[in-house]
């Protein structure tokens, strides 16, 4: 029967568990596990993982039960860490940000956004939406806050509308649904960069942002001067979304920003009466794309009725139908992006506190 008679010997045998969001000697990462005084054993988990800490309990519990080591207390916590950026200028209040791009409209990129923020949400962070298509909001629509408008506080710092547990920004909010949007690219990003920098977000562990399609003013003010952590893509696996796809990862590769991966939406559909597959929009396309740029493929999320539906009663599918097979997948997307980010990462030093002794 194992007894551990230092951290060292405790993170050695705690790197067995072994999961695909954690790398071989995960457990010897710096600040991962502490001892407390009492001799109670804490791990943090720098990224949102609910998979990872289910499953590594159950293993503990395994190994404590078959008399393998010696029983131990201990915690398991989610504590996501800020990760280093190319560009210096922080988010007050904010982590790390995760850029939601497709660079062609029509893909399904603001369900994603969405839908990824909400799963990153049940995945243990604390979790922001902003919708940065200034030109066609969708935020209001997908979360049931048509009416809502931000409060203001010292006539500056709009406060984020609260929904589903996450804190959420658009223009949509400040404008009339029926009015259109008109502004030239430089009155857009700069429309953007207010959003961003005078809403009073809380402390986020993650800030999504919901790009509008393209690759013009405002992707490029994202990338240039928000401290993005990464950029996801998404697109179909039609060739004429993949084309535009590609420009995309060629956009965040020039001004230094890393694309985290792509997800395939509208992978495939599913029939509604017999549950059966069809490639509606091609097979096999992000695939390619992914290895033609050396990016990982996330996901392949099919294409269902239920999602929709879900979208448009202001309810997204992992709020909506938290069982299904469509909020598994989505789980499974939020806690490969926020693990990546951490893996592939530089962590930022925490911050260092004084006490001050009269």
């Amino acid at each position: 029967m194992l007894t551990f008679t230092s951290k060292q010997d405790f993170c050695a045998w705690l790197s067995q568990f072994q999961h695909p969001n954690l790398t071989p000697d995960w457990a010897a990462a710096p600040g991962l596990v502490t001892v407390a005084a009492s001799g109670q054993f804490k791990i943090e988990l720098p990224f949102a993982a609910h998979s990872v800490v289910q499953e590594l309990k159950a293993w503990i519990a395994e190994q404590q039960a078959s008399g393998q080591v010696a029983g131990f207390a201990y915690d398991v916590v989610v504590k996501p860490k800020a990760m280093q950026t190319k560009v210096a200028n922080p988010i007050k209040g904010v982590k790390n940000v995760i850029a939601v791009t497709s660079a062609k409209g029509g893909v399904g990129k603001s369900t994603t956004a969405a839908n990824l923020a909400l799963a990153i949400a049940a995945c243990g962070a604390k979790v922001g939406l902003l919708d940065a298509d200034i030109y066609g909001p969708s935020v209001p629509m997908m979360f049931a806050q048509l009416n809502a408008k931000p409060q203001v506080r010292d006539n500056k710092w709009m406060q984020p509308v609260m929904a589903h547990g996450i804190a959420t920004q658009s223009i949509g909010y400040l404008v009339d649904q029926s009015d259109a949007t008109i502004w030239r690219g430089p009155m857009a990003s700069k429309a953007l960069a207010q959003l961003l920098n005078e809403t009073e977000w809380p402390d986020l562990d993650y800030l999504v942002i919901d790009m509008p399609p393209g690759t013009g003013d405002i992707q490029l003010t994202l990338a240039q001067q928000i401290p993005v952590t990464g950029a996801v893509i998404v697109t179909t696996p039609q060739d004429l979304a993949l084309a535009d796809a590609r420009k995309g990862a060629a956009m965040f590769d020039k001004v230094e920003v890393p694309v985290v991966g792509l997800v395939e939406n509208m992978s495939y559909h599913i029939c509604s009466h017999c549950g059966g597959k069809e490639h509606i929009f091609g097979v096999g396309g992000a695939q390619t794309l992914a290895s033609e740029y050396g990016l990982s493929l996330l996901a392949q999320v099919p294409l269902h009725l239920h999602v929709r539906e879900d979208i448009d009663a202001g309810k997204p599918t992992v709020v909506a139908r938290p069982d299904s097979e469509h909020s598994a997948i989505y789980l499974d997307l939020a806690e490969r992006i926020c693990a990546s980010l951490y893996w592939h990462g530089s962590a930022k030093p925490d911050p260092i506190s004084f006490t001050v002794v009269d």
